[in-house]
């Protein structure tokens, strides 16, 4: 029964394990294991005052039980009695010397918040935590959590990569790491977008991973504006809106001209929009679907880059005999869009 809810707990069916676990206790008070599995269910669940219970009924047991030695002392941190913490992370130190979990718990406690006069200490033991298992996720992200206290970016940013080495799915370095490469200068969009997109095919529960897709998607949607305003510009000058003092070509534009407008307007959307569409990975494309429904801003950017086509296309491809209409077309396609751009730059989906 106790290995059966060890198995449930590692698939975070705490309530199930902890059934189990309290049907082993009552054929068995005296199971060190089935405790020490109860009191991490509890700890798990936040039932902090049932946990420190449990794991003491396991101490009284087997006092030299370092796993339990060191649960307690989680146990107690989150019940904000830190020296009793401190005092059973040490303990676990002296019970198991070369497993770095007491060493791990001491330095967090003792840089957590900072602690001036022994925050050296607690990097000491971090970075004893790291030289016992340096093929072990969580003595670095105890490092990693000293580095963030102290604000060292370059520290976090090696710890960050050193965690993927060893686990190339883990969600913490994998979101640090694709956030600080999609937001570094130069990145385009669609660049960002595949890179959120290939983080989420590692950890697809991401919430923040997800969030980073959704504004690089709605980058890219940003774009579409300055396509339709080209074309709009475009469509201004063949018709030769505004046009110098003492010039005025006739209207209409004769009808090749007009068509041949619509042919480069065509090219830029096939180049600008269409053909970098089809490039992106699936998941981005699916995404750029999914943000047009889901969000505001996303819906406006469109709209306006519809609109501003679509002035372009009634400049262009109306055999207009005076410029007053198409002029009113311009300025409808070009102010609103123009007006907003800066304002949504930051603006979430």
């Amino acid at each position: 029964m106790t290995a059966q809810a060890d198995a449930l707990f590692d698939l975070e069916r705490y309530a199930d394990a902890q059934k189990l676990l309290a049907r082993r206790l009552a054929e068995d008070p005296a199971d060190v294991a089935a405790w020490t599995l109860m009191a991490r269910c509890q700890f798990r669940t936040d039932a902090d005052a049932e946990a420190l219970h449990s794991v003491d009924q396991a101490l009284a047991l087997a006092p030299e039980s370092a796993d339990a030695t060191l649960l307690r002392g989680y146990v107690l941190r989150s019940l904000n009695r830190r020296e009793e913490s401190e005092q059973a992370a040490r303990r676990t130190m002296a019970l198991s010397p070369q497993w770095w979990g007491g060493y791990a718990l001491a330095a967090e406690l003792l840089c957590i918040p900072p602690r001036p006069e022994r925050f050296q200490e607690g990097v000491g033991l971090a970075e004893e935590a790291v030289r016992l298992a340096p093929e072990t996720v969580g003595p670095y992200m105890t490092l990693w959590k000293v580095a963030a206290v102290a604000g060292d970016r370059a520290a976090m940013d090696q710890v960050e990569r050193h965690i993927l080495r060893i686990d190339p799915t883990h969600s913490l370095a994998l979101e640090q790491q694709t956030a600080k490469a999609a937001n570094a200068p130069g990145v385009r969009a669609a660049d960002a977008a595949e890179l959120y997109a290939g983080a989420l095919a590692a950890v697809p529960t991401s919430t923040s991973l997800t969030s980073g897709l959704d504004h690089a998607t709605y980058r890219l949607l940003r774009g579409t504006r300055w396509l339709a305003l080209i074309c709009l510009v475009a469509a201004g000058a063949m018709v030769n809106l505004f046009p110098e003092e003492g010039e005025a070509p006739e209207l209409p534009v004769p009808l090749g001209t007009r068509l041949w407008v619509l042919v480069v307007m065509a090219a830029i959307w096939a180049f600008g929009a269409a053909r970098r569409y089809r490039r992106l990975r699936a998941g981005v494309q699916l995404n750029v679907r999914s943000v047009l429904r889901r969000g505001k801003w996303a819906k406006v950017v469109l709209a306006q880059a519809g609109l501003a086509l679509l002035c372009g296309l009634l400049i262009a491809e109306v055999p207009w005999t005076e410029r007053t209409v198409p002029q009113a077309l311009f300025w409808t396609g070009l102010v609103p869009t123009l007006a907003t751009m800066w304002f949504d730059r930051r603006k979430r989906i």
